[in-house]
């Protein structure tokens, strides 16, 4: 595990020449910087903060050498972060093609858009970086796939950001169940509810000047910038999101198949709509899934503009055995006899809430922890992405469920749907011209 000691005065000063734009001094002349990672940090608008958190907490071996958004002003913000948090300034790029040609840099993080993570972290192992790459890490299933093929083909590592799959009584937990605490587990009911406010209708509108929204848009077809779309909303788009299912729900369903121990499902059901308002939101707002294996099952249920909470927690997951239950989530948990008497349980320290949206916190310390112990010393990552694209799949098999509002019946194997050509038809997505993602 990467010690966190204290950051020498003496490697402060010295990184300090990596100021904005300058590329005079490589960072590998710098005293002690053959001990630390060089990162550039893709999308910065919101999770990239916990980013410059956690590589601060593991600053012993990281250094933020780039930072990258497509937004000039997003831009700067996070640049002059990194100089208050870490002492000195990162350089800056709009591009990030031009991060990945950069010999100096060894990891990229990407905290983008869904629908850039899988294209960016196939080009960022295309290139020969590491890529930690937050939840979803893709848009759509065949990108998933082509994503875990690429990282294979390449061999460089790549991290989803599930960081509860780093957290120490979630692993201690699992482990438990898996050891026969509960008897047989056999099935997990996960949530999030929060209270999401409409996005309104938005309006055709000139594209801020601040904004490169060729770019922002990249692999996703052309569509005129509207005013109600950047920097937040477009997870509401199907075009460039993927619903609070995969925005949320692929934390909560990551830990409940870890527990049961399954992987891709048989059976997919969902059912859902847009209640709450109406207005330019494409998904559900509230939405129930139900994923069946052989002799286990797994249930998904989403809220997210009615923040009505389940054991007092606006988001966790039950795990039901033969012989008790364990309720989990990023703050502890508590064991359960077959009766609902609570017989046991742990604490955290700490009190996490759906309404933050950036999540600094010691999970994801930890997380990337393992990411940069994983590239320096070999150790095994706690959700390499062949491991976190099952939970992904599943989701995104939940929305093609409610799409076309029936069971989806599957191939265990890879996920793909039997006898149903119109299901099967969204396993892939349509791209800007000269933008597909190869491998």
């Amino acid at each position: 595990m990467v010690t966190r000691r204290e950051f020498l005065d003496t490697l402060a000063v010295g990184a300090a020449g990596l100021a904005m734009g300058s590329t005079a001094k490589s960072y590998s002349q710098i005293l002690g910087a053959n001990e630390r990672l060089n990162f550039a940090v893709i999308g910065l608008n919101g999770r990239a903060y916990a980013h410059l958190s956690s590589l601060k907490a593991n600053l012993d071996a990281a250094h933020i050498a780039y930072a990258c958004d497509v937004e000039s002003n997003i831009l700067a913000k996070f640049a002059g972060a990194v100089q208050q948090e870490m002492g000195y300034a990162p350089a800056t790029e709009k591009d990030f093609r031009k991060i990945l040609e950069r010999k100096d840099v060894d990891a990229i993080t990407i905290a983008t858009p869904d629908h850039w993570h899988a294209p960016m972290a196939i080009a960022g192992v295309q290139a020969g970086k590491h890529v930690y790459v937050e939840k979803p890490c893709s848009h759509n299933p065949a990108e998933g796939a082509l994503l875990v093929r690429a990282q294979k083909k390449y061999g460089k590592l790549v991290q989803m950001g599930t960081q509860q799959r780093s957290s120490p009584h979630t692993i201690d937990i699992v482990r438990k169940i898996h050891d026969g605490l509960i008897g047989r587990a056999y099935f997990a009911k996960c949530w999030y509810a929060a209270t999401r406010k409409s996005i309104g209708f938005g309006k055709e509108a000139s594209v801020p000047p601040q904004l490169d929204w060729d770019l922002w848009q990249g692999p996703a077809p052309r569509r005129p910038y509207k005013d109600n779309v950047q920097p937040y909303n477009w997870h509401w788009f199907k075009i460039w999101g993927t619903g609070e299912t995969l925005n949320n729900g692929t934390h909560e369903v990551d830990v409940a198949r870890w527990a049961l121990g399954v992987d891709l499902p048989n059976r997919v059901t969902a059912s859902g709509g847009r209640y709450h308002f109406k207005d330019d939101w494409q998904f559900y707002d509230t939405l129930v899934t139900s994923f069946e294996y052989d002799d286990k099952m797994l249930a998904w249920e989403g809220t997210c503009c009615q923040g009505m909470k389940y054991y007092n927690r606006s988001r966790g997951t039950t795990i039901l055995g033969t012989e008790g239950t364990v309720l989990v989530d990023r703050d502890g948990y508590e064991i359960y006899d077959l009766n609902g008497k609570k017989t046991n349980e742990f604490k955290a320290g700490t009190q996490s809430t759906s309404a933050d949206l950036v999540g600094r916190d010691s999970m994801t310390d930890a997380h990337f922890a393992n990411f940069i112990a994983g590239i320096r010393s070999g150790e095994a990552l706690h959700a390499p992405v062949a491991v976190g694209n099952v939970a992904v799949t599943m989701l995104q098999l939940s929305n093609i469920a409610w799409e076309v509002n029936r069971e989806l019946h599957l191939d265990s194997a890879d996920g793909k749907i039997k006898g149903d050509t119109q299901a099967m038809a969204l396993w892939d997505r349509e791209y800007e011209k000269g933008w597909e993602p190869r491998i």
